[in-house]
């Protein structure tokens, strides 16, 4: 039995968490950049590079069905999408067709589901970036790492509206980052010289380590091509081993807020309200009893250092301390309203008479002391 196969026998709950995280993020995103599509009379399209067979053995829809379905129940969604789901396996892409022409309601979507049946490869490194995309959400789930590259991803998302979610399967990675007989497709992933690098810097490191590392050369390649907010959630084994990550990569403080949001839902613990950004059936079967970083003193800590002197609204404080901090919206409002109450931080509104009590409104100013001690 082929691997792509055996995957679709059954709809594991690490891969109902990913799907989710994907539909949902669609669903946000679309609704963001509709108004704009709809005022330029454009469209807005969703690009699966891998789509597969649209279900698993079990009868459950996998994300190009639940995507589709969402166009179907929104009246304007419906009007302006475009979707292009692609698959190298023909039998895929056949059984999938077959199971979007079986959706209720499909053909009143304006533009009809594209399938196609193609390597991922040069050619669509080339056609992703010399094409200028209208506003996309492109899914890139490879079972291996053959088929992602730094160029596809940069292709996908170098237009305005353009976001991205692939699948890193550290697994296949981490074993491929020390085998000369996959270099080039390391080469294709993290750049010939950074992979290089990376080589020899985990070679010899701790499993924690050697994670922390491929991971960040990861990140910061991407960061490297334009991608400026890359948000990864990682996948554990039922015996808590990191498995694989799904990384979300945006050129917009917004996207990569909302996706925060939809990551922090689906993480199976938490410390002090701050998400693992993790998905592990272990760790969700036991959550965390007590706090163990103690993750809101670091975030006050670091907030009187970065922000002494200055004065900033709180959507600020947010968009200027978050990107690649694990903190959400919800912490950053729950440290700074008990820092008011020390009188570590002075704070006004531009709209008196109209703050709740116990509240902290995006749009108050914060004042931060200078001098002020971490205590």
């Amino acid at each position: 039995m082929r691997r792509a196969e055996k995957f679709f026998d059954e709809r594991l709950d690490q891969s109902e968490v990913k799907a989710r995280i994907v539909s949902k993020y669609f669903a946000a995103w679309a609704n963001v950049i509709l108004p704009s599509v709809i005022r330029s009379r454009s469209r807005l399209a969703y690009v699966d590079l891998y789509a597969g067979p649209g279900r698993y053995k079990d009868g459950s829809a996998s994300t190009p069905l639940m995507v589709l379905e969402k166009a179907i129940s929104d009246p304007r969604l419906s009007q302006y999408l475009e979707t292009l789901f692609n698959d190298v396996d023909s039998q895929n892409t056949s059984t999938l067709q077959s199971e979007i022409d079986k959706l209720p309601g499909v053909g009143n979507l304006t533009y009809k589901p594209k399938v196609s049946c193609n390597a991922v490869n040069d050619d669509a490194e080339k056609y992703f970036s010399q094409t200028r995309m209208v506003p996309s959400f492109t899914f890139i789930d490879p079972w291996g790492y053959k088929g992602l590259s730094l160029k596809i991803v940069n292709g996908v998302i170098k237009d305005w509206g353009c976001d991205c979610v692939f699948f890193f399967n550290y697994n296949r990675i981490n074993a491929g980052i020390s085998n000369d007989a996959v270099e080039e497709h390391m080469a294709a992933l993290f750049g010939s010289d950074r992979a290089h690098k990376l080589r020899e810097r985990v070679a010899g490191a701790s499993p924690t380590m050697r994670e922390s590392m491929i991971l960040e050369e990861m990140t910061q390649a991407i960061k490297e091509m334009g991608g400026e907010f890359v948000l990864p959630f990682r996948f554990k084994s039922p015996a808590g081993r990191p498995t694989h990550h799904l990384i979300f990569v945006s050129k917009n403080f917004r996207g990569y807020a909302i996706m925060k949001e939809i990551m922090t839902k689906e993480s199976s613990t938490e410390d002090e309200g701050v998400p693992s950004f993790t998905y592990s059936p272990a760790d969700a079967s036991m959550p965390l009893l007590f706090s163990l970083l103690q993750p809101l003193k670091a975030l006050r800590a670091s907030l009187l250092d970065e922000f002494a002197g200055q004065e900033l609204s709180t959507s600020e404080i947010y968009e200027k301390h978050s990107v690649d901090r694990p903190y959400i919206l919800k912490n950053y409002k729950e440290v700074l309203l008990k820092m008011e109450e020390e009188g570590v931080i002075r704070v006004r509104s531009l709209k008196p008479g109209t703050r709740r009590r116990g509240s902290f409104a995006d749009h108050l100013l914060v004042r931060f002391q200078r001098g002020v001690g971490n205590g």
